[in-house]
């Protein structure tokens, strides 16, 4: 049977719209959200709320939350899976997204957060989103949370 890791993920939105993707640090042109592993024993929103500040900076009272949705699943390929079990013993991820917008005055993102995850981040239109940034065993995931959060076909 297969193991999921926790995994919880930031859409965060400004007021008009746009949406933050973020570039790994490490992987060149390899763009994502926000995100990572809840650690053992702690709730969903508070690895949230954790991840967003450990990777962008951003306390919670800088956003709020306007919806959540879970389920979203993918297995780690073979060469990341391999690394995965020895170090967590998961095949995947099981992420639960939230949709949080911006509030106003809050303060920029800031990516030069330590340990680094990101080197650069945007801002664009859902609708701009490209599958092609996203690596091959992520992107039914991408695809489904952008039509499931956004009402965008990729």
């Amino acid at each position: 049977m297969k193991r999921f890791r926790p995994n919880v993920a930031g859409l965060m939105v400004r007021s008009q719209g746009d949406l933050l993707i973020c570039e790994r640090w490490q992987m060149p042109g390899a763009w994502q959200f926000p995100q990572g592993g809840v650690d053992d024993g702690e709730a969903l929103i508070d690895g949230f709320r954790r991840e967003i500040r450990e990777e962008i900076g951003l306390k919670p009272e800088t956003y709020r939350i306007l919806d959540s949705k879970g389920g979203y699943r993918y297995l780690y390929p073979p060469e990341v899976r391999e690394k995965k079990l020895k170090k967590h013993g998961f095949d995947g991820q099981e992420q639960t997204y939230f949709l949080c917008e911006l509030n106003p005055g809050a303060p920029e993102v800031d990516t030069q957060q330590r340990p680094r995850e990101f080197g650069r981040h945007r801002w664009i239109w859902p609708d701009e989103f490209d599958l092609d940034w996203v690596p091959g065993f992520k992107r039914s995931v991408y695809r489904q949370v952008m039509m499931d959060f956004f009402k965008v076909k990729l």
